[in-house]
């Protein structure tokens, strides 16, 4: 029997009158990218440093690698924070040098690990430069190499593409997909929902400290896809906005995506709408991670 790489189990912690995380159970298991999603102030961030024993729960467990977490696992874990923390006096070279000592790797391998990752990342020139001389999205790069050259069986992303053109958004998504390949375990939290859909195999929705739903995102997508519906027409479609079956509408022109109330059909829909446009394709669909996250959370506020 396989191993968990994260299991939780009902942890709550309170900050004097906010309850920022309560009873949430969560299991990771080893070697899949794992979306970690929530809105604003939903517990994310407190929920990872417990994992990382940065602050421990009020109640409840959390383990790693099948048990307690100790200063041995901690070299093996990747922590990319949604807060960066760069020194902006440090070159590049001596940046990564500390980081690397901080995980416990000699000078001759951080060295060489170094030259790797800044020819991966096309930043080989700018090794000697301080800090503050390169722009925000070249202290991403050099704040995500921080985090991976060590070669961390677990990895944790805070927003990690926060910053980065979309040039370089593919650069670390395929990173981290390589990483992935390798066996690696990859938590990934983010609001960007198409990165979501992308790379994560299983994704977790929190809101107000507690869980929502969690799953394979392939059947979370089917099981909330059952009335959701992409629409392509000619025509004026702003009606549909107000139609009695639309629980949730992306409008464009000559598109929509739909999603319909749970008591309403797309036939009864299709039949409805199809002598006031003219329709060049109706389909069903799975539902966005998206549209799901607005609707959970939606509905869990409420």
């Amino acid at each position: 029997m396989s191993i968990s790489a994260i299991q939780i189990s009902e942890i709550t912690k309170q900050f004097d009158k906010t309850l920022a995380v309560s009873g949430l159970s969560m299991e990771v298991p080893a070697g899949v990218i794992y979306g970690f999603l929530g809105p604003n102030g939903a517990g994310k961030t407190t929920t990872i440093r417990m994992m990382l024993n940065i602050i421990y729960p009020d109640k409840g467990g959390v383990s790693l690698f099948g048990h307690a977490l100790d200063e041995e696992d901690k070299k093996k874990i990747g922590y990319l924070p949604e807060e960066r923390g760069l020194y902006p006096k440090m070159t590049v070279d001596e940046t990564l040098k500390y980081f690397a000592r901080l995980k416990g790797m000699s000078t001759k391998d951080a060295s060489k690990s170094i030259d790797t990752w800044l020819e991966k990342i096309n930043m080989k020139e700018h090794r000697q430069k301080k800090v503050n001389e390169l722009s925000k999205g070249m202290q991403q790069k050099i704040q995500f190499v921080a985090t991976v050259q060590h070669d961390p069986e677990l990895l944790i992303l805070d927003e990690p593409f926060s910053g980065l053109d979309p040039i370089n958004v593919m650069l670390i998504k395929d990173i981290i997909l390589d990483m992935n390949k390798k066996g690696k375990t990859i938590i990934f939290s983010t609001h960007q929902m198409e990165q979501v859909e992308k790379l994560c195999e299983y994704i977790c929705l929190i809101n107000n400290g507690k869980k929502i739903i969690d799953g394979k995102q392939h059947s979370i997508r089917t099981e909330y896809g059952r009335n959701s519906i992409t629409l392509e027409f000619d025509g004026n479609g702003s009606f549909l906005e107000k139609h009695s079956s639309v629980a949730n509408i992306h409008l464009y022109p000559r598109k929509a995506e739909i999603e319909l109330k749970p008591q309403f059909t797309p036939s009864a829909f299709l039949k409805d709408i199809v002598n006031k446009l003219e329709i060049t394709k109706f389909e069903l669909r799975e539902a966005s991670v998206e549209s799901i996250f607005i609707r959970l959370v939606g509905e869990s506020n409420e």
